[in-house]
């Protein structure tokens, strides 16, 4: 076969591929363009940890959308959908799409919980970002638990950061303090309840044993928890089970015990 020729060929080839191609655009596009929405499907990726939402609560979040089942797919506005859902104060994120076969399609992320405060009546969640937001009906989270005198001023059902400067700086720092717990091998789990005293000294309450920990200010968090150590493994063993109450770790170099 001449070069002339094979060229033409190939060129006509891919004329042929290229209007297949477009082709099918055009008709895909077409049948969106009649195809109307059947239904929801929901997927929420974090469900085996965490049950906030579930695909009931989504559906009925989107009756504030309006109708858009029976609507064309391609007139669906899927940013008003995530709109939406993203201002639910459980949902850390969520994505939407329309798929050929006529459904709305949602992906959602929760957004997860590291401790769950109790104070002046009304409780909320903060997330590991500093982020408050309200606590949830029909599931709570097993995360620890901090009550008595917290210096925030949350209002009931409020979402977002804390207002002032001061209480975003505790916030965070009470976090710290969380998170070296949870990623210590000795001390992981094993403190159910943080109380904060008047005066805005902190008491660990262990899930074991009856002393209560006196751990001061959020400062000097190594130390603090290395006098701890010690006690478990020196002083405590030297005593019957129970034999003090509280174990007080505010002084550098010492460890105050009461009966």
């Amino acid at each position: 076969m001449k070069k002339g020729v094979r060229h033409i060929l190939l060129g006509l080839l891919a004329a042929s591929a290229i209007a297949v191609y477009i082709f099918g655009l055009l008709a895909s596009a077409r049948n969106r363009h009649l195809t109307t929405c059947k239904g929801v499907r929901v997927e929420i990726a974090d469900s085996a940890k965490l049950s906030f939402v579930n695909a009931e609560d989504v559906k009925g979040y989107l009756g504030s959308y309006g109708e858009y089942i029976g609507q064309r797919i391609d007139s669906v506005n899927l940013k008003k959908v995530e709109k939406i859902l993203n201002e639910r104060s459980a949902i850390l994120r969520a994505d939407a799409f329309m798929t050929d076969d006529g459904y709305l399609n949602v992906t959602l992320t929760q957004r997860e919980p590291v401790v769950r405060f109790h104070s002046g009546g009304n409780g909320y969640y903060a997330d590991e970002s500093g982020f408050v937001f309200p606590l949830q009906k029909g599931f709570s989270s097993r995360v620890p638990i901090v009550d008595g005198n917290v210096p925030m001023n949350i209002a009931r059902g409020y979402k977002g950061e804390p207002s002032t400067d001061k209480e975003k700086q505790w916030l965070s720092s009470l976090l710290a303090l969380l998170n070296y717990i949870e990623s210590s091998k000795t001390w992981s789990n094993n403190f159910s309840q943080i109380t904060v005293l008047q005066g805005g000294d902190l008491l660990l309450v262990p899930r074991e044993g009856k002393e209560k920990f006196i751990f001061g200010n959020l400062s000097g968090i190594d130390s603090k928890f290395a006098r701890m150590k010690e006690y478990y493994e020196v002083i405590a063993p030297s005593k019957e089970v129970g034999y003090y109450s509280s174990v007080d770790l505010r002084y550098e170099g010492q460890i105050v015990c009461r009966k």
